[in-house]
C-alpha cells in the first residue's frame, strides 16, 4: 500500500440541536477539557468543539438525534479511580466493567445518552 494511517484526528459526538451549553457544562466543567473555537465557515453548523492533551473531541448538531448507546470512543485516563469519584460527586452515574484483561475501566453516558468508555491500563 502506498498509504498509511497516522493517527486519529478527531472524535464526534452527536447532541441534539440547542445542546452547546449542557455540552459545555459537561466536557468542560466536569472532565475538564478545553474548548476550541470553530473554524467560521462551519460555526453555522452549530455545537461545540474540546481538545485534551493532543486530541479533539467535537459535539456535533444531528436532527433528529439518536444517542449512541453501544458505539462509543475509549479515553485513556491516568489516575481513573480520581476520575471515578469525581464524576460520582457530580452525579454522573458510573457503570463498573471488569471484562478487559489488564484495563479498569467504567462507562458514563454524556448528557445527551452517548456512551463514554473511560479506562486505564494496568501494565502498559
Amino acid at each position: 500500500m502506498t498509504f498509511m494511517f497516522k493517527a486519529i484526528d478527531h472524535i464526534q459526538l452527536a447532541a441534539p440541536k440547542g445542546s452547546e451549553d449542557i455540552a459545555r457544562k459537561f466536557f468542560k466543567d466536569i472532565l475538564g477539557f478545553i474548548e476550541i473555537e470553530k473554524p467560521e465557515a462551519l460555526k453555522k453548523n452549530g455545537g461545540v468543539w474540546f481538545a485534551f492533551g493532543n486530541y479533539q473531541c467535537h459535539i456535533g448538531i444531528e436532527e433528529p438525534f439518536s444517542p449512541a448507546k453501544k458505539a462509543h470512543p475509549a479515553f485513556e485516563v491516568e489516575n481513573l479511580e480520581e476520575l471515578k469519584k469525581h464524576l460520582i460527586t457530580k452525579g454522573v452515574d458510573v457503570i463498573e466493567d471488569n471484562k478487559l484483561p489488564g484495563a479498569k475501566r467504567f462507562y458514563i453516558s454524556d448528557p445527551f445518552g452517548n456512551r463514554l468508555e473511560l479506562l486505564e491500563w494496568i501494565n502498559k
